[in-house]
C-alpha cells in the first residue's frame, strides 16, 4: 500500500518555514524575514484573547521528538479583535534518534474535549485559547507533546504561489462554485485540463470541496497539489530567492519558533526521511453524528486513537515495498466508495 504525505491547504506554508531555517546561513536578510514570522504580543492577532500559564507548551530540547501544529485560518469577514477558526490542522512530527519525519492531517469537524471549555470541534480551540490551547487540544487527542505552532491565512498561501512564479498543474475536471463572501472575491472558476496557476487560481482549486466525499476529497487535491509547490520551492532560482520568497508571506505567518528553532529543526528535517502519515481520525475510528443540530466526527475510543499514532510513529513507509497493481486498486476502492 502506498502512502502518501497528508498535505494541507498551509502544510507546505509551515514546511517551508521549517526548512527555510537552514537557509539562514545565505544571510542577514533572510534571518531577519524568519524573525518577523514570531510575533510580538502587540503585534499579534491573537492578543485579544488571554493566554493563560496552563496552556503554555512543552519545550523542546533538542533531542527529544518535536511536533509542530500547522494551522491554516480563513480570515473573510472578521471583526477586529476576532480569530478564525484553524480550517486546516496538520501535525509535523520529528524523531531526532531515527530521524524519521510523519505528518498527521487532523480532520477540522472532529468533536474534542478542550480543556477548560468542555465539548467542542477541534478547530474552534483556537478562538478559545489561541494557538497554545489548539496545541494542547490537539495534543490531548493524538497523545503528543506539541511544541511549536505555524499559523498563516488564505493571503500568506496566494503569496507563496505568486512568489514562487505560479505552478503548472493538471486539473482533472471543471470546478465551479460561487462564493458570496467578500463580494465573490474568492468564486472557483476553473477548467479541466493542464494549466498555470498563479496564487488565486491556485487557491481555488485546493479550496473545491464540491464531491461526494467534501473534505476528503479537497484534501487529495491539497496533498497533490501542494506536493508540486514543495517541487518547486526546492528548484535553484527559488532557492537563491529564499529572502524575497519568505518576505511576500512574512506578514501572514505567526508562529512560536524562534530563528533559532527553525535553525535546529531545519538540520533535523534535512536529516530526516519522510517515513509515514495517516489521518486524524482513521477511518475506521471516527462516526458521523449530529450533535445539537451540527455535523461532527467523534472518535470511537481515544486509547485505541493514541495507539494508532504510536503504531504510525513506530512504522517507516519508505521500507515498504512497491504496491502492485491490485493492492493500488484495492485501496482506491475503499478510500473512494461508489457513489
Amino acid at each position: 500500500m502506498r502512502k502518501k504525505w497528508k498535505w494541507t491547504l498551509f502544510g507546505a506554508l509551515g514546511l517551508l518555514i521549517i526548512i527555510a531555517g537552514f537557509g539562514a546561513w545565505r544571510g542577514i536578510e533572510t534571518y531577519r524575514q524568519l524573525d518577523e514570522m514570531s510575533k510580538p504580543e502587540t503585534e499579534s492577532r491573537f492578543n485579544q484573547i488571554e493566554l493563560k500559564p496552563e496552556y503554555k507548551p512543552p519545550e523542546w530540547t533538542g533531542t527529544d521528538r518535536v511536533n509542530i501544529l500547522l494551522m491554516g485560518g480563513d480570515e473573510r469577514g472578521l471583526k477586529e479583535g476576532e480569530v478564525a477558526r484553524s480550517d486546516s490542522m496538520l501535525v509535523a512530527s520529528f524523531d531526532p534518534v531515527t530521524k524519521r519525519a510523519h505528518l498527521f492531517s487532523v480532520l477540522r469537524d472532529t468533536y474534542v474535549s478542550i480543556p477548560g471549555h468542555g465539548k467542542g470541534r477541534i478547530n474552534t480551540a483556537i478562538t478559545l485559547g489561541r494557538p497554545e490551547l489548539a496545541m494542547k487540544t490537539v495534543g490531548e487527542l493524538l497523545g503528543l507533546d506539541i511544541q511549536y505552532y505555524v499559523y498563516v491565512d488564505f493571503q500568506g498561501f496566494i503569496k507563496l504561489v505568486d512568489a514562487i512564479g505560479g505552478v503548472d498543474f493538471y486539473v482533472e475536471k471543471d470546478m465551479n462554485y460561487t462564493d458570496n463572501a467578500d463580494g465573490n472575491q474568492y468564486d472557483i472558476n476553473l477548467k479541466k485540463g493542464q494549466q498555470h496557476l498563479d496564487g488565486e487560481k491556485a487557491l481555488q482549486y485546493v479550496r473545491f470541496r464540491h464531491d461526494a466525499l467534501s473534505d476528503y476529497t479537497r484534501t487529495e487535491r491539497q496533498r497533490n497539489f501542494l506536493k508540486a509547490v514543495a517541487d518547486k520551492m526546492q528548484t535553484a532560482w527559488n532557492l537563491v530567492r529564499l529572502p524575497e520568497v519568505l518576505a511576500s508571506i512574512s506578514p501572514y505567518v505567526e508562529t512560536n519558533l524562534s530563528p533559532q528553532d527553525m535553525l535546529k529543526l531545519a538540520s533535523l528535517g534535512y536529516k530526516s526521511h519522510q517515513a509515514g502519515s495517516a489521518q486524524i481520525p482513521p477511518m475506521n475510528l471516527l462516526r458521523e453524528e449530529k450533535i445539537d443540530g451540527a455535523s461532527v466526527i467523534t472518535v470511537k475510543d481515544d486509547d485505541a486513537l493514541k495507539q494508532f499514532v504510536q503504531d504510525t510513529l513506530a512504522a517507516d513507509d519508505s521500507l515498504q515495498s512497491p504496491p502492485t497493481p491490485s493492492d493500488s486498486v484495492a485501496v482506491h476502492n475503499e478510500a473512494h466508495p461508489p457513489e
